[in-house]
């Protein structure tokens, strides 16, 4: 069968356990789905688990299956990160070889120097924080005196908050950009972010309103080579910012996971070119993960799932959906940061061959290069396709058995531990 469209949901930081260079991040025992579904009292999510997504790792309250509906699957990360960046360039088939840096004692003199020259704008802060934490905290000084609130966490961020009745959108919008032309060169951030927020003294709330200002990738990525093969790559969420727009023909932002959800299955009705559909799915790292709420994040999870036979209905026969992540959050974890972890791999769809087990793949590029095998386009550097596992007929029947763990290939970990706030 000919294949039209790939759609790849991303379920930001929904890692599935420890990867094996854990150790070099910091990160031993983390498990995103085990230890939320274990702090929970098991996790109701029907329709992943037909999937075959317990047949991937022992998670409570999800059953393994014998005939899964999907194949099934997890990857390591080879990256030097474990952040938003690394994890979705490395899917569509970069391999970034150098940490992103980070600022555990807040931004140089240098750096913030230049930042309040040529924003116009003092600044409060400088230092890790979480986001929610820093407003609360500076938030009544910052409407006082306009100055803007910088922070920045272990992750290679440099995150702008601003009252919006303070700091118009726009303007914010207009200080990351700035931002963003000082961290270049050995401050060269992953991200900028605009943290938009609104309330009162005690009552402040994030808005949607938030924006990520990314490096560019730093080489093509299967989204280039779909792109310059006249084929649709429509972005929905922050994945247009992730990727500075490169190799995207069209976006949709979204203000909430089921906005996102919304905005991808109107675009699987309506958009039928050949190509791909790229979705990130952001709050359950931003609402849960971050914020060390197992229970919100599993409510999310739940959430998710309800809305899957939607997305299964809108398929065409000739589509193929793909579930996975980009790192892990543990929220039962100490800190508030990210977790080096495997990501589960979830595909379906007419042509797909359920129960298939696609194993421990080495590096998350095997997605791209999947992606550029079926729809035939130039494959990145990286990746191993796995198109002949899940879609050539069966050389005969055996059941699904669960993955099995393996070595995966040499992964660039950083060699320190990545500092954590507790």
């Amino acid at each position: 069968m000919s294949i039209n469209r790939f759609i790849v949901i991303v379920l930001d930081s929904v890692g599935i356990g420890e990867a094996p260079d854990a150790a070099a991040f910091g990160d031993v025992g983390s498990h995103t789905l085990g230890n939320i579904a274990r702090t929970v009292g098991g996790l109701n999510i029907p329709n992943m688990e037909a999937m075959g997504l317990a047949n991937i790792a022992i998670l409570q309250g999800v059953l393994p299956q014998l005939s899964p509906s999907a194949a099934y699957g997890k990857m390591a990360e080879i990256s030097r990160g474990k952040d938003t960046t690394s994890g979705h360039w490395e899917l569509m088939g970069i391999q970034v070889d150098r940490a992103f840096p980070v600022y555990p004692k807040g931004f140089p003199p240098e750096v913030m120097e230049r930042y309040e020259a040529e924003t116009g704008r003092g600044w409060l802060g400088n230092y890790p924080a979480s986001g929610t934490v820093i407003i609360d905290e500076l938030g009544e000084e910052h409407i006082r005196t306009g100055k803007t609130i910088v922070y920045t966490s272990a992750d290679s961020v440099f995150q702008i908050a601003a009252h919006e009745e303070v700091i118009p959108v726009e303007e914010l919008y207009r200080i990351c950009r700035i931002a963003r032309k000082i961290l270049r060169g050995k401050h060269e951030v992953g991200r900028v972010i605009a943290r938009p927020f609104v309330g009162t003294p005690g009552n402040f709330t994030r808005t949607a309103n938030r924006r990520d200002f990314s490096v560019k990738p730093l080489a093509p990525t299967v989204l280039d080579s779909i792109k310059d093969a006249g084929q649709m790559v429509y972005a929905v969420g922050k994945i247009e910012d992730i990727f500075v727009g490169q190799g995207i023909t069209d976006a949709v932002h979204t203000v909430s996971n089921m906005d996102g959800v919304d905005k991808t299955i109107a675009a699987m009705r309506k958009r039928r070119e050949r190509g791909l559909i790229f979705t990130n799915l952001v709050d359950f790292d931003a609402k849960f993960g971050h914020r060390n709420n197992p229970q919100g994040y599993a409510n999310a999870l739940v959430e998710f799932d309800q809305r899957l036979p939607e997305i299964m209905d809108a398929l065409a026969d000739d589509d193929v959906l793909v579930l996975t992540a980009d790192h892990g959050n543990d929220p039962t974890y100490p800190g508030t940061d990210h977790t080096r972890e495997y990501v589960p791999v979830l595909i379906t769809g007419a042509p797909v061959r359920g129960g298939v087990n696609i194993g421990v793949r080495s590096t998350f590029a095997d997605l791209a290069a999947t992606i550029a095998d079926v729809l035939g386009v130039k494959s990145p550097p990286r990746g191993v396709s796995f198109k002949t596992t899940i879609f050539s007929p069966p050389a005969g029947t055996f059941p699904p058995q669960p993955v099995a763990e393996a070595p995966v290939s040499s992964n660039f970990a950083s060699d320190t531990k990545t500092p954590r706030r507790s």
